[in-house]
């Protein structure tokens, strides 16, 4: 983890001209997770959640009419909800299954210009996550196992509105590259017969709200 945030910092300050403006500020959201698993037999188990991220944020220009980068720190928070049938009368019994971490976002953005005072904006790039919370979640009395990776790499796309250069609005959407984990489910009664084992992925929307001061 040390290593990849030296990189990050490495590749932003290398990106600095000289007479750069950068602006700190703090940014914060609510994230919409879909989950999905490779296997067609556990796929339809799961359930969207909506979940939250906040942190620091920094904007750098480019000597680029228009060209800027953004970087973040965000603690994230992702929920899904996975169910099944109990038994042969349709009961179902649902479990929650979340994620925390530190994400970092390294966006490159174009900026249009509407008047002095506000500007539109589209922008993408990596985003490098780091699990903080728990690895492993038992389910249903270990008739199921979900276990996330340690770090993933994902990849941002999205637009925003920036209003007196200080408050910014942006959606984007936040694409899995590569698994976030795995789930191995149980299957037959008393969790006693062959065990499936698929790749999750979570992607989710965003939407953000920064201030810069």
């Amino acid at each position: 983890m040390k290593k990849v945030l030296t990189l990050i910092v490495m590749a932003v300050a290398f990106a600095m001209p000289s007479k750069a403006q950068v602006s700190f500020g703090v940014k914060g959201g609510l994230n919409l997770t879909n989950m999905t698993v490779d296997k067609g037999s556990l796929e339809d188990l799961f359930k969207n959640k909506a979940g939250f991220f906040a942190g620091l944020t920094v904007r750098v220009s480019l000597p680029v009419p228009g060209l800027a980068l953004d970087g973040s720190a965000l603690y994230d928070q992702r929920e899904g909800e996975i169910e099944v049938y109990t038994d042969f009368s349709n009961s179902k019994t649902t479990e929650k299954l979340k994620s925390q971490s530190i994400q970092v976002p390294i966006n490159v953005r174009y900026e249009i210009g509407l008047g002095e005072s506000a500007n539109v904006f589209i922008f993408a790039g990596p985003q490098f996550g780091f699990n903080i919370g728990d690895k492993v979640n038992k389910l249903w009395n270990d008739a199921a196992e979900w276990t996330l990776k340690s770090s993933n790499v994902s990849a941002n796309i999205g637009l925003g509105f920036t209003v007196m250069s200080h408050l910014q609005l942006s959606a984007n959407y936040n694409i899995a590259l590569g698994k976030t984990g795995e789930v191995d489910f149980k299957t037959g009664w008393n969790a006693t017969k062959d065990v499936i084992t698929g790749d999750a992925k979570a992607n989710s929307w965003q939407i953000a709200l920064a201030y810069f001061f």
